[in-house]
């Protein structure tokens, strides 16, 4: 890679890194090894193509969407030799509200399935479109309608009081 394009990249990457790692959390449901994994695996992938990516009209949108798509595929790998654990090895201790919030809420988000964790976290945290998530997804855009108002709903069912004690906080 030339300088001026290796210089170009990594402006980006120190740009981009914080808003990718916040996103793999969620996506990873607060596992912050795996989110460092695929941000790292994001990255690679992007310096690779960075000739390409550079071109486009938005090169933090294409990270994000690489950065998607290897959660994604990771999730297909992991699921035949890793189970996933409700156990939170450090629980928060009292008065830590923000604390306990954050697991309360990753939690949720670690019992849902990847790809409706997925969608909440293109569609809320990303505050992407539908039809913006689909593409990053490759699926319609009423899946992604769908698995939504699916994740949405199983969401409520998980946080229903524990939300509300939160909430008045």
């Amino acid at each position: 890679m030339r300088q001026g394009r290796a210089d170009e990249y990594a402006e980006f990457a120190v740009a981009r890194a914080g808003h990718l790692y916040r996103s793999a959390c969620l996506l990873t449901a607060g596992d912050t090894h795996l989110a460092e994994d695929l941000v790292q695996e994001t990255f690679g992938r992007l310096y690779v193509r960075w000739g390409r990516v550079s071109r486009v009209g938005n090169p933090a949108g294409y990270a994000q969407t690489v950065l998607t798509r290897t959660f994604l595929a990771h999730q297909r790998r992991r699921s035949s030799r890793e189970r996933a654990t409700d156990v939170f090895p450090d629980l928060p201790g009292a008065g830590d509200g923000d604390a306990s919030l954050r697991l309360t809420l990753l939690d949720a988000l670690a019992r849902l399935p990847a790809k409706d964790r997925a969608v909440v976290v293109l569609r809320y945290w990303e505050d992407r479109s539908v039809e913006e998530t689909a593409d990053v997804m490759n699926v319609s855009s009423a899946a992604v309608r769908t698995r939504c108002s699916r994740a949405l709903g199983r969401l409520r069912e998980l946080l229903g009081e524990d939300l509300a004690e939160y909430a008045g906080s």
